[in-house]
């Protein structure tokens, strides 16, 4: 009886032994787990830079092919008008702002 117990255990340690590189190891289940959200991330990761690229290349195809995208580059980053145009520019007051001490309240 006594030689069944100890083979059991011996057994048993065996088992555990071959366990641990499965599970632990380093091509084990937790490592596939994590390599997989990492591909995971990674594949989310490219399809943002891949619609980033996309709308890269559709502004240097819009440059390259018509004068309407440079032109209107020109206007709203370099504040460029055409010949014959008057540019007006309207400087708003935030309503926030406290009146002037000069001017008195008169209710």
């Amino acid at each position: 009886m006594k030689l069944v117990k100890i083979a059991t255990y011996v057994l048993l340690a065996i088992l555990v032994l071959l366990q641990y590189p499965l599970w632990f190891g380093n091509g084990g289940v937790f490592a596939v787990w994590r390599l997989d959200r990492e591909i995971a991330a990674q594949e989310q990761e490219n399809a943002r830079l891949k619609d980033r690229n996309q709308a890269l290349e559709a502004d240097v195809n819009d440059l390259k092919q018509g004068l309407a995208a440079i032109e209107e580059r020109a206007r709203t980053e370099l504040g460029m008008v055409k010949k014959g145009e008057v540019f007006f520019q309207v400087i708003e007051q935030p309503r926030d702002k406290v009146p002037p001490a000069d001017k008195k309240f008169k209710p």
